[in-house]
């Protein structure tokens, strides 16, 4: 996506929470508030607590539940990003485009891949762990081959994902929201 038609987007979801908010209203996209930093370590622990429930499952044969463990993981690792930043997240879809706008102009060293496995993708044959969460969570199975295949690799990816954002949340950088998502 090139970049204006981004920050379009990511200016007009926030113009629009905004608006939602002062008229009482629940936003759905990203609410600016003041950067939090143990709202974000706070997430940080429940990346990792949801990374910890994936052992239980797999020793319950609750293979199902997995993938949703591993889908929040990596979403709580980028609400955490959000919150050291300031901004209120209640949309996976521009939480992840924020993040790869976030990426692109170097402000943070995030996993592209990270970023891509919390994207709903509309286009079929483009799959993210969006779309292998809610298969496994509204299929009849219990037992999911396909998650035991992925299992460990899965693990790994996950934890990898909580070590780079924990880097980015403990950093003395400053993380600024850039002035044209803004205007």
């Amino acid at each position: 996506m090139k970049s204006e038609d981004t920050i379009k987007k990511l200016r007009e979801c926030i113009k629009n929470a905004k608006r939602e908010e002062e008229e009482g209203k629940k936003h759905k996209g990203l609410f600016i508030v003041e950067p939090n930093d143990k709202s974000a370590r706070d997430y940080i622990q429940k990346a990792k607590d949801a990374l910890g429930w994936c052992e239980v499952y797999k020793i319950k044969g609750a293979d199902y539940k997995i993938p949703e463990e591993w889908y929040y993981t990596l979403y709580y690792c980028a609400l955490a990003f959000l919150a050291k930043l300031g901004i209120e997240s209640r949309s996976q879809k521009y939480t992840a485009l924020f993040l790869f706008y976030m990426q692109d102009k170097g402000v943070i060293n995030f996993g592209k891949e990270f970023i891509d496995s919390i994207t709903v993708h509309k286009e079929k044959g483009k799959e993210s762990e969006v779309d292998k969460r809610e298969e496994a969570l509204y299929s009849p199975s219990i037992k999911m081959e396909k998650v035991a295949e992925r299992y460990d690799e899965m693990m790994q990816f996950c934890k990898k994902a909580i070590l780079q954002t924990e880097e980015i949340i403990f950093s003395n950088k400053p993380f600024i929201i850039p002035k044209e998502l803004l205007e």
